[in-house]
């Protein structure tokens, strides 16, 4: 799970390259030791580089997003998949497809107010006016 934080901290810093190599480090790792939990966090973290990247991956970071989602929905894990219907909003915005950016941050929206994650809904409710 460190590589996948270092990793995080790279795209915070806008070092996309950086932030991808680790991603996929700490993609593979979870992936050869059977760490499903930690393989649902960095797909997203896959998913976010590549909704985040010069041009976006659009169709790379959807597949990311959707793996870690049925991961997170298997694993009981809400909070990440709160976080993977922001991203995919916010990725379907980007891309100019409206209804699905509706439809992912309305999801997310719900699923941070259920779960008292108040400090993410700002930034969602603010993704989903821009939408709307």
């Amino acid at each position: 799970m460190w590589t996948a934080y270092l990793s995080e901290t790279y795209l915070l810093t806008g070092q996309i390259a950086k932030a991808s190599t680790l991603a996929e480090q700490a993609l593979a790792l979870s992936r050869d030791r059977k760490e499903r939990g930690y393989q649902a966090w960095a797909l997203r973290l896959c998913g976010e580089i590549a909704s985040q990247s010069e041009p976006p991956e659009i169709e790379s970071a959807e597949a990311h997003y959707c793996q870690a989602l049925a991961l997170t929905e298997e694993l009981g894990m809400r909070p990440l998949q709160a976080y993977c219907h922001h991203g995919l909003g916010t990725l379907y915005s980007q891309a100019g497809r409206a209804a699905p950016a509706r439809a992912a941050l309305s999801t997310a929206i719900e699923m941070y107010r259920a779960m008292d994650m108040t400090f993410w809904l700002p930034a969602a409710e603010a993704a989903l006016a821009q939408v709307a």
